[in-house]
């Protein structure tokens, strides 16, 4: 149980500190887009500026969601703090709608309002230079946030990590952009290329919203972790006549298991407890932030199915 406990603790610790690499990215690439963006007049900068300040609240949510979700369950959240991550998924999500809006209205008026104006091409050298870095920074801390949210099953952290990820594919999206401006003289483009930014920004929202709602309604968690808790148990199916009834959710990291274990009726009740201890183990290392609840059942039909807790003799 310490193991666990200090394992939960240095999780905690390193998405704390994962989080907070996310905070520090996102606040200099929002203030860098923002400046030169009103400073060239692009609105397409512009919108990635209103992106990145999306992620940075995105950040400093997620930050705080992971921060309460490691705190350990207490007697008024006797299942512990977990859930406060998806709230913070739909929250990001709802944000990320905003941002999209506001972006498509701004664009849609320089283009109906005849206010597409050519940006000088100094200023436009400085808009690519400043899209290049954001693509750069930001691929290397959403592939941070990923593998980090990957090893503690944190869904704060891969929604952050996936709000990054398209801020990467958005900026060498008006990177590219810009660089066309440069080359035709079309100003259109750059309202058409922030259209397509905030397109691609409600599909990540739509994306972040389902998984969060599947999370607060307790869906099953996914079926190839489902068939990898049915592998371990079955790993140790000389030891008992059989299971059923196996229901698994999500809330947040935290992943719950309940299912009943049928054993053999003559065998003590400290052999039951024993077994569903090791089964309890034996899934916590591969899923070390689960809630287990092990229902044990007798088997009296003398079917020759149990094992080694058995007195029948097992079947060849």
């Amino acid at each position: 149980m310490i193991t666990f406990m200090n394992k939960n603790q240095s999780t905690n610790e390193l998405k704390e500190k994962t989080a907070r690499l996310s905070i520090i990215s996102n606040s200099g690439l929002f203030i860098m887009k923002i400046v030169v963006g009103f400073t060239t007049g692009s609105v397409s900068i512009i919108s990635e500026g209103i992106h990145s300040g999306m992620d940075l609240l995105a950040a400093i949510i997620a930050f705080f969601a992971v921060k309460k979700s490691g705190q350990p369950p207490d007697p008024e959240h006797e299942f512990g703090h977990g859930k406060f991550e998806d709230i913070s998924g739909l929250i990001e999500a709802a944000l990320i709608f905003v941002a999209a809006i506001l972006i498509i209205i701004e664009a849609v008026s320089k283009l109906t309002g005849d206010k597409s104006e050519l940006i000088p091409p100094e200023m436009l050298i400085l808009g690519i230079i400043v899209m290049g870095i954001s693509a750069v920074v930001n691929l290397f801390v959403s592939r941070r946030l990923m593998k980090v949210a990957k090893e503690t099953e944190s869904i704060a952290l891969e929604s952050d990590a996936w709000h990054l990820r398209t801020d990467v594919y958005t900026s060498v999206g008006v990177f590219l952009g810009l660089i066309v401006i440069r080359l035709t003289g079309i100003a259109a483009i750059d309202s058409i290329i922030a259209i397509g930014v905030s397109l691609v920004i409600l599909k990540a929202a739509f994306d972040l919203t389902k998984r969060s709602l599947y999370d607060l309604i307790d869906r099953s968690i996914p079926e190839k972790d489902k068939n990898r808790i049915k592998d371990i148990i079955c790993d140790h199916s000389s030891d008992y006549a059989g299971f059923h009834d196996l229901k698994t959710r999500r809330a947040g990291p935290e992943i719950f298991i309940n299912f009943h274990l049928v054993v053999s009726g003559d065998i003590t009740v400290q052999q039951s407890h024993d077994l569903a201890d090791h089964l309890e183990s034996d899934l916590k290392l591969e899923f070390p932030r689960s809630v287990i609840t092990i229902h044990v059942e007798p088997c009296n039909e003398g079917c020759k199915r149990c094992g080694s807790f058995c007195n029948y003799k097992k079947e060849e």
